[in-house]
């Protein structure tokens, strides 16, 4: 203990083992002990008692949309990585698209990380995306470091970023079981939503109509016989029907390396409650009904569905119009999803080690960041101090995100952030953010 560096000292600290009162140890920006609460503090080292706030392991939000370069009046590295450690978020994995240009050659990599490294406020890794004609970069994106590879069964909605057929989509995922990496997939239809009624419009329970439940069913029945055809790994992407949940748990059951996530929206929001014309509430695949959000719960709560993420997909406040076919789709979360998720736990009897286990724990292991998502000897120390109890009000004005669209507002959330640190250094606290200390992940297993 003579080199300990920094003490965090809480009543409540959230450990693998459980919640317990500690004293947690940190060297180097690593954690070395988690002790008992009563533990002597080293001469020379910092004590932060935290009182009665929880710490907790930094999230780790394995789906975010950057943007950056190329549509950063959109969101961008500083604005996406000040707002994730507002929330309490220390790692995010950025998404291939979205961006000019997309993640999907060694270049094209070396770009997004050269505009990252200096804006980067909490830890960024990055996936690289499979199209039809790009086979040939797979492997060296998988060798230069990328987490995984992003596909789309359906139109994407950047014409840069062209969907995977049957034959292209068995094409990457032959060569991606090759390496064993790992594709991670929007799982939608072309041909079940090309069939769909298209009537546009202001009116949610059209554009609903427009994104049926078979169109995801379908899809994840194909990626599934895919997954076994090649023993592949693949992820499901923000999974919104749970019509689908028989189909895989039933693949898990057979030993399908298959892991599923789902959003904050799916679990906090419901289709009775979008009022007509509001496309701040507009995603795809869509919010769906109360009843159907009951048996996501139920399917997180039972380990089919492994982890919660915010599929955070921001645009400028011009394309959020009040047409919903032609409306931008996605939700900006990333400052909100830790209360958000955390308000909608509590009232359905789940506690904060479940969050932490579907939003650090789970999603750390998805990417393989095995020094993350854990408050534990060896890991990296980061951490949110949260106070589960306080609540606010959401108010568009007060979050970091560049384009402050958000279906949240007006909300009251359980769960205010005090503070996030990252390898021991607090990164924001009381709404002050340091210089940008965040460094560029790379699949390292």
């Amino acid at each position: 203990m003579s080199d300990v560096e920094l003490v965090l000292r809480s009543t409540r600290v959230i450990t693998p083992e459980g919640t317990r009162a500690a004293t947690v140890a940190v060297t180097g920006g690593t954690i070395t002990a988690v002790l008992p609460y009563d533990t002597d503090v080293p001469p020379g080292a910092r004590l932060t008692d935290l009182g009665d706030d929880v710490l907790l392991p930094g999230l780790v939000d394995t789906h975010v949309h950057v943007n950056d370069p190329g549509r950063t009046e959109w969101e961008g590295f500083w604005t996406a990585t000040r707002a994730a450690a507002a929330g309490g978020i220390t790692t995010l994995v950025d998404m291939p698209l979205n961006s000019l240009p997309p993640t999907t050659t060694v270049d094209h990599l070396r770009v997004k990380r050269e505009v990252a490294a200096a804006k980067a406020h909490i830890d960024v890794g990055f996936w690289g995306g499979a199209l039809p004609d790009n086979v040939k970069d797979l492997r060296p994106l998988h060798e230069a470091g990328v987490f995984g590879f992003k596909a789309f069964l359906s139109p994407s909605g950047v014409e840069e970023f062209p969907h995977l057929d049957e034959e292209r989509l068995a094409a990457a995922l032959a060569e991606i079981a090759s390496f064993d990496g790992l594709l991670i997939v929007h799982a939608e239809d072309p041909h079940h939503l090309e069939a769909a009624p298209q009537r546009g419009g202001p009116r949610y329970a059209d554009f609903l109509a427009s994104r049926p439940r078979d169109a995801e069913d379908t899809a994840i029945a194909r990626l599934i016989a895919q997954a076994k055809r090649f023993d592949a790994r693949v992820h499901i992407l923000h999974l919104s029907s749970a019509d689908a949940l028989p189909l895989i748990a039933a693949a898990k059951a057979e030993g399908v390396r298959l892991t599923v996530e789902t959003c904050p929206h799916y679990l906090t929001l419901t289709a009775e409650e979008v009022p007509d014309g509001a496309s701040e509430f507009k995603c795809c695949p869509p919010i769906r009904e109360a009843a159907n959000q009951d048996l996501l719960w139920r399917a997180l709560a039972d380990g089919t569905i492994d982890c919660v993420v915010t599929d955070h997909s921001p645009s400028t406040a011009d394309l959020k119009t009040a047409d919903f076919a032609t409306a931008w789709g996605g939700i900006s979360g990333l400052q909100l999803s830790l209360a958000a998720v955390w308000t909608a736990a509590r009232a359905r009897g789940h506690g904060l080690e479940d969050v932490v286990r579907w939003m650090s724990e789970r999603t750390s292991r998805l990417a393989g960041l095995d020094r993350k998502g854990a408050i534990a000897p060896g890991r990296d120390a980061d951490f949110a101090v949260l106070a589960p109890d306080e609540t606010f009000t959401v108010d568009p004005a007060a979050l970091q995100h560049r384009n402050r669209v958000t279906a949240y507002a007006g909300k009251t959330l359980h769960g205010v952030v005090r503070s996030t640190w990252l390898r021991g250094e607090r990164v924001v606290a009381g709404g002050e953010f340091t210089a940008p200390k965040g460094h560029l992940l790379t699949r390292t297993t």
